[in-house]
């Protein structure tokens, strides 16, 4: 009999849509699992978002994030951080105190089009690897505080971060997912303009890119690689990109495969992963029974793909297949990091 597979995962419902798309994500990993007697998975509903301010008095109380320190992993719903109640409105959310905490530096979304779906680009099959700790996002480029202030009421300035480490661990995930598929890297950049700070993206990428002979590599300047995804989608294997750029890009090319609504993702350290949804909490959908689970399915059966390379249990692969081959029946596999250890 095969080695027994004991999964501790985290439910973290969220608000919206969340206490019904990540429930069924659950359900549907338990069918899977149903027919391999050899794995067993435990899950662990863990408070986020209103319910936890409704119980604990903030979004992401201490115990949740001590909960998570003993998971082999989570599903992170939605939240609505646009309702909270001051002061936790204008604070860092749920979802990013969760990747600062656990250094989360890997945000990888796949943009596919789904069997039955009506897509811009429906032949496109990429992955956009999206560096998710530094940049010009304030909730994630600094140690303390914010990398936004305002000297004057009437001036606003922002503080972009860019490092070699943090580009070189990125660039490292996109040629190991690029070697798994098609073998070809774009790096996104605007050098041209922000010399020094993308400038140096694109140079440490291109450093990386030197210990893959195998995986070919271009750059492109975000604006035109926009334009390029619009009219030839299809064309593209694996984009690298800082962290705003990488959000806008995976944010376009799931819209271009069909809806963001659809998409999925994962982000991940060396040592965790969070599958999350890259839609939103639509609490004007909450409730009425139409939210669309696949997005949150998706992402889930990419964190049963990590963990089958983090724990080197293939049938944790063969259960994310299961559930891939159900959602989208003759499309290619979705890649997922490849650095767990």
């Amino acid at each position: 009999m095969s080695e027994p597979v004991l999964l501790s995962i985290g439910v973290l419902l969220g608000d919206g849509i969340g206490p019904e798309v990540v429930p069924a994500a659950a359900s549907v990993i338990d069918a899977a699992v149903a027919v391999h007697p050899e794995v067993a998975i435990t899950w662990q509903r863990l408070p986020i978002g209103h319910e936890a301010i409704a119980t604990y008095g903030e979004p992401i109380p201490p115990t949740t994030l001590a909960a998570l320190d003993d998971l082999d992993a989570w599903i992170l719903g939605p939240h609505d951080s646009a309702s909270y109640p001051q002061p936790w409105r204008s604070q860092l959310t749920p979802g990013g105190t969760i990747r600062k905490r656990f250094d989360m530096f890997a945000n990888i979304r796949p943009a596919r089009a789904l069997t039955g779906t009506t897509a811009v680009s429906p032949t496109m099959d990429l992955v956009v690897v999206r560096e998710n700790t530094e940049g010009l996002y304030a909730d994630r480029n600094m140690h303390v505080g914010s990398g936004e202030f305002m000297p004057t009421p009437d001036v606003a300035m922002a503080v972009g971060v860019v490092t070699r480490r943090a580009c070189e661990r990125i660039a490292h995930e996109a040629f190991r997912i690029a070697r798994s598929r098609r073998r070809s890297v774009t790096i996104a950049h605007k050098a041209n303009v922000l010399t020094m700070t993308t400038g140096l993206f694109r140079d440490v990428c291109l450093e990386v890119a030197e210990q893959y002979p195998e995986v070919s590599v271009d750059h492109q300047h975000i604006d035109a690689l926009a334009a390029h995804l619009v009219r030839r989608g299809d064309s593209f294997d694996v984009i690298v990109a800082e962290n705003m750029f990488g959000d806008l890009l995976s944010d376009l090319t799931g819209e271009l495969a069909g809806s963001i609504g659809i998409a999925p993702s994962l982000n991940s350290s060396e040592t965790r992963a969070m599958a999350q949804a890259a839609h939103g909490a639509a609490p004007d959908t909450a409730g009425l029974g139409i939210a669309n689970p696949i997005a949150t399915i998706l992402s889930s059966m990419m964190l049963l793909r990590w963990l089958s390379i983090k724990h080197d249990r293939s049938v944790c692969a063969e259960i994310a297949s299961t559930i891939e081959d159900a959602a989208s029946p003759g499309k290619h596999r979705v890649t997922v990091n490849r650095t767990a250890s």
